[in-house]
């Protein structure tokens, strides 16, 4: 009895030994969150003709267009005196002031800031029917110079106010139509006005990104210009702001969970925000709110939230610089799930998350597939980056009640890049 006694515990410590061995064993990884946007400067451009043919705008005509803007954004554009040689017509950099200082849309008249300005590619003829295109060309070409009341040659000018009629109307929700008239008809310097190009810059921590995307006074014009002050042709300058247009956006600071479960511990798309700091985390980009809601849960391993060490958040890639990256190691156990949250931080409140089951803690290389773009469905949505209520644009986002979503792309302001060219999350 006691030799069959000794075999029985001797075979269940053997056994015993051998189930531990080969349990799994918790392993070290990196996550790390990139911000892999090629950004661009300015979030919206375009162009604007008139109607006959050729399409110039006439005496008595006008031509209308609609765009998105958020406060400290400005609009420009450029059109050509068409009886001139090469002058045009444009709004004083940086453009056309669109908010008061206190966020009040502005509206009516806003005339006072256009100027008539000098190419200094061609020699000015008495501007008029007669006059010959292209004419002659300067010398040496000149630098972009305003015509205030006379030209270098002795030629005389109205101010452009007198001739061009621009105002503003605001449609609501960060939308404006401007309207261009043509009032040039019966003065001494009756003119059509060619086909002309427009663009609005971004803004980033309160500075537009691209200034002067039309003009530089002071400094020689570009061919683009030149198309348009000579020719009246809107086609070169529409190619190079397209070539700028797009998007850019920074990410917040990065929301990481561990977890081990079979769900997303703090959102499911289809259902309403729970209240417990997601909502501060895709509108304002907050995810310390989150965090401490998280670590309260069961099943919750561990919570970090990710902060680039010199701007916070993560920037996208800005003329050719790398874009903002986080990591973090993770220590991760068999059965163990991670999510991530981060905010689209130039809309109202569109955050990256993992979809489906999130990342399996037993994956690695680049996971950025599991990265889907939702929308918290607790404010009312504007044109990403153009947005006067957008909190990371100096704004006050207005409340709404509707479930969380995946964002629609193309969606009725903009059409995204994919998924994987803005964010990258790979665990190695």
């Amino acid at each position: 009895m006691m030799k069959s006694l000794l075999g029985l515990s001797l075979t269940a410590l053997i056994f015993g030994a051998c189930t531990k061995d080969h349990d799994p064993q918790p392993t070290t990884k990196t996550l790390t969150i990139e911000n892999v946007l090629d950004s661009k400067p300015l979030v919206q451009s375009g162009t604007f003709k008139g109607t006959g043919t050729p399409p110039v705008i006439f005496p008595g005509q006008s031509v209308s267009f609609s765009f998105s803007a958020a406060k400290n954004q400005r609009l420009t554009f450029a059109t050509m005196y068409g009886w001139s040689n090469d002058l045009f017509l444009a709004p004083a950099n940086p453009g056309i002031k669109l908010y008061e200082d206190n966020g009040t849309p502005i509206t009516g008249d806003v005339s006072a800031q256009i100027k008539l300005w000098d190419n200094g590619t061609r020699v000015n003829q008495a501007p008029g029917m007669s006059v010959t295109h292209p004419g002659t060309a300067e010398a040496t070409a000149r630098n972009i110079k305003e015509v205030a009341g006379m030209d270098d040659y002795g030629h005389a000018f109205l101010p452009a106010s007198q001739l061009m009629n621009v105002s503003l109307a605001y449609d609501g929700n960060s939308m404006f139509t401007i309207t261009i008239k043509n009032q040039s008809g019966g003065t001494a310097n009756e003119t059509p006005f060619s086909p002309g190009a427009w663009a609005i810059s971004y803004v980033a921590g309160g500075n537009l990104l691209l200034p002067e995307p039309v003009y530089s006074e002071g400094k020689a014009s570009t061919e683009a210009l030149t198309r348009i002050a000579e020719a009246g042709d809107n086609g070169p300058m529409n190619i190079g702001l397209i070539a700028q247009t797009g998007i850019f956006t920074p990410l917040s600071p990065v929301l990481v969970v561990v977890y081990n479960g079979s769900e997303n511990p703090f959102f499911k798309s289809g259902e309403n925000d729970r209240g417990e700091g997601l909502k501060e985390l895709a509108q304002k980009g907050n995810a310390d709110l989150l965090a401490a809601a998280l670590k309260m849960k069961a099943g919750i391993k561990n919570v970090y939230v990710l902060k680039e060490p010199t701007s916070t958040v993560l920037l996208p890639k800005i003329g050719g610089n790398a874009g903002g990256k986080v990591s973090q190691p993770l220590t991760l156990a068999f059965g163990d799930r991670i999510a991530i949250a981060t905010m689209y931080g130039f809309s109202n409140d569109w955050f990256f998350a993992t979809g489906g089951s999130d990342i399996d803690g037993n994956a690695s290389g680049d996971v950025s597939g599991s990265i889907r773009l939702y929308d918290n469905g607790t404010a009312i949505d504007q044109f990403p980056g153009a947005g006067i209520t957008q909190f990371n644009l100096a704004g006050t986002p207005l409340n709404e009640s509707k479930a969380i979503g995946p964002v629609p792309n193309p969606n009725k302001f903009t059409t995204l890049p994919t998924i994987n060219n803005i964010i990258k999350v790979t665990l190695q």
